[in-house]
């Protein structure tokens, strides 16, 4: 986390998941419940961002504390039988 502007800066890992019908799902898996998504990538990296600062928003109005990050993410490769 740092500041810009005097406002913090926060980092954050998100998902894009490319959906069957076109477009994108989007998630941040340190923000439970926060999902967003867009017909192109770039649309959904911009609704994720948006998603993200209201959620960020709503903590702070609520006095609640930003969850630190804890994902890890690995590829794992899995044999089917």
């Amino acid at each position: 986390m740092g500041k810009t502007n005097g406002h913090k800066v926060y980092n954050f890992t998100v998902i894009f998941e490319k959906e069957e019908d076109g477009g994108y799902h989007v998630y941040c898996p340190a923000l439970k419940g926060c999902h967003s998504q867009g017909d192109s990538y770039d649309e959904a990296l911009e609704n994720i961002k948006d998603a993200i600062d209201l959620y960020l928003a709503s903590l702070k109005a609520h006095k609640q504390s930003v969850p630190m990050e804890d994902v890890l993410i690995k590829p794992l490769q899995v044999v089917a039988r």
